[in-house]
């Protein structure tokens, strides 16, 4: 896992868990390649790892890539880093993690938006600033209420990789609990979106790979 991986993670547990009490915490794609958000999590959560290969950082390997064993409604926090690109229908895993998440539940996910050609076993997906959007409708329209919390597209930090961060809530009705966002604590980042509002924060439609191809200089 790349550095700006786990620094957003650790900026998402700080900004929705924070000291909380003990949580459920379920990471897609959670074996330990370089670094693992386990190490970011507050320490008196219960935290499970699932992937769909066995390795350091995995508790229970899935034997269904599309079927997670978990009871409706029995977990706090999905947390999901530099996985779904892996994932060959990714959506039909989002409406997973629907079902599994309590109604206050919150799904982290980082996939990149760019970078080089990496199969584990497959590379199939990069996502973009709508991308967040997209996957709410689709959630709704499988019949979640689920919503969009925020979503960014960040900067590189010391690698290639730029991370397309977007969290989400299971059920709208508990959005007043979840008053704070990660975009609060950015300096930079790029097209920006935060619940209630329709508009893009730092609108940029050109990428940072060909900005700095352009002007010859680091963003």
């Amino acid at each position: 896992m790349h550095l700006s991986a786990l620094n957003h993670g650790r900026l998402f547990f700080d900004t929705y868990l924070g000291s909380s009490s003990a949580r459920t915490i379920l990471d897609i794609g959670s074996q330990d390649i370089n670094g693992s958000l386990r190490h970011c999590a507050p320490a008196a959560s219960r935290y499970i790892g699932v992937d769909f290969v066995p390795g350091s950082g995995v508790d229970v390997v899935l034997d269904d890539p599309y079927r997670l064993p978990f009871a409706d409604a029995s977990i706090d926090v999905v947390v999901s880093s530099s996985c779904f690109e892996h994932i060959e229908f990714f959506w039909l895993m989002f409406n997973e993690v629907l079902r599994v998440l309590a109604p206050d539940g919150l799904l982290y996910l980082n996939a990149p938006a760019n970078g080089d050609f990496h199969r584990y076993p497959v590379d199939c997906w990069r996502f973009y600033p709508d991308s967040g959007v997209a996957l709410t409708r689709w959630g709704q329209r499988s019949g979640f209420p689920c919503v969009l919390l925020e979503s960014f597209s960040a900067y590189q930090d010391q690698d290639i990789w730029n991370d397309q961060v977007a969290v989400f809530l299971k059920d709208e009705a508990h959005v007043s609990r979840f008053p704070t966002r990660m975009l609060d604590r950015l300096e930079k980042y790029m097209n920006g979106r935060v619940y209630g509002s329709d508009a893009l924060l730092a609108w940029q439609t050109v990428s940072e790979d060909r900005m700095r191809y352009i002007t010859g200089a680091k963003i």
